[in-house]
C-alpha cells in the first residue's frame, strides 16, 4: 500500500491501482515516481508475469497529470526517467501490462493506456489527449503512440480537437480492445490476464519485444532478421523444453519463467 498507488500480487499476476480518486487519479511527479517503484519490482521479478493497471473508483481512471498541483508549485523533482505513470518511457519492459480503463483516460491517462499491450474499457469510459486546451501537448508518448496504433488521420481527428472519444468509439477506432459494463471490468481484465498466463511467459517476451522492437526497423525483412534478447532467452529457457514435452505427453504445461 503506497501513499498515491496499491500493488496487490495474485499468483504471476500484478495488479496496480492509481488511488487518488479525490484528483480523479490525476497523478503528480510523487505519484508517478511511486508507480515506477512497483513497475521496478514488476520487471525484475521473476515470478511477475503479467500486470492490469486501473484507478481506484468508478469516475476515473487516470485524468493525467494533476495540473492542480503543478500550478500550486508542488514539488516536481521526484519525476522518473520511465515516464508517466512509470511506464510511458520504459522502452525495455517485455512484460505484457493490461489497462483496465475505468471512467475517463484523459492526457497522461490515455497515454498510460496507449504504452499498456491491451485496453480493456468500461462502458462509461472516455479518451481523450486534450492538452492543446491547455497549451501543452501529449509528449508523455501519446502523439507517437497513438498514430501507430490507429494511422494517422484517424490519430488527428483526436489529437488536433482534443475531443473526448466514448469507449465505443474507441474500439471502433481500434485502440480499445474490449468494451464491458463497469461492475463486470476487472473479472473482464482478469480473464485475459489468464488467457496471457496459460501461455510460456517466456513466449510472451519474445512476442511482445520482437513486435514492439520491430518497430524500429524500416520494413519487414530487417525487422524479421533483427536479434532479440528475448528470443535468445527463449530458446534457452526451461519453457522452450517443456511446451513440446507437455504437447507429447497430453497434458497441460508446467511453465516456470525461466
Amino acid at each position: 500500500m503506497g501513499d498515491y498507488c496499491t500493488a496487490e500480487q495474485d499468483g504471476n499476476l500484478l495488479i496496480v491501482t492509481i488511488n487518488r480518486p479525490e484528483r480523479m487519479n490525476a497523478l503528480h511527479p510523487p505519484g508517478n515516481a511511486e508507480m515506477a517503484d512497483i513497475f521496478d519490482d514488476f520487471q525484475s521479478n521473476p515470478d511477475l508475469w503479467v500486470a492490469i493497471i486501473t484507478g481506484e473508483g468508478e469516475r476515473a481512471f487516470c485524468a493525467g497529470n494533476d495540473l492542480r498541483y503543478q500550478a500550486e508549485g508542488g514539488d516536481r523533482s521526484a519525476a522518473p526517467t520511465t515516464g508517466f505513470g512509470g511506464i510511458t518511457s520504459r522502452w525495455d519492459l517485455n512484460k505484457p501490462i493490461i489497462a483496465a480503463v475505468n471512467g475517463v483516460a484523459m492526457g497522461g491517462g490515455f497515454e498510460i493506456a496507449l504504452a499498456c499491450d491491451l485496453i480493456i474499457a468500461s462502458d462509461n469510459a472516455r479518451f481523450a489527449l486534450p492538452e492543446p486546451k491547455v497549451g501543452l501537448a501529449a509528449l508523455a508518448g501519446g502523439v507517437h503512440r497513438l498514430p501507430r496504433q490507429i494511422g494517422l488521420n484517424r490519430a488527428m481527428s483526436m489529437m488536433l480537437t482534443a475531443r473526448h472519444v466514448p469507449a465505443a468509439e474507441g474500439v471502433e477506432l481500434g485502440f480499445v480492445n474490449e468494451v464491458v459494463p463497469q461492475d463486470q471490468l476487472m473479472d473482464r481484465a482478469r480473464e485475459w490476464a489468464q488467457m496471457i498466463l496459460e501461455c510460456s511467459p517466456m513466449s510472451i517476451r519474445a512476442t511482445k519485444e520482437a513486435a514492439m522492437q520491430g518497430f524500429e526497423h524500416g520494413g519487414i525483412r530487417a525487422a524479421y532478421e533483427g536479434r532479440y534478447d528475448a528470443v535468445a532467452s527463449l530458446f534457452k529457457s526451461e519453457d522452450y523444453i517443456e511446451g513440446p514435452l507437455a504437447f507429447s505427453e497430453k497434458r497441460s504445461p508446467n511453465w516456470t519463467g525461466r
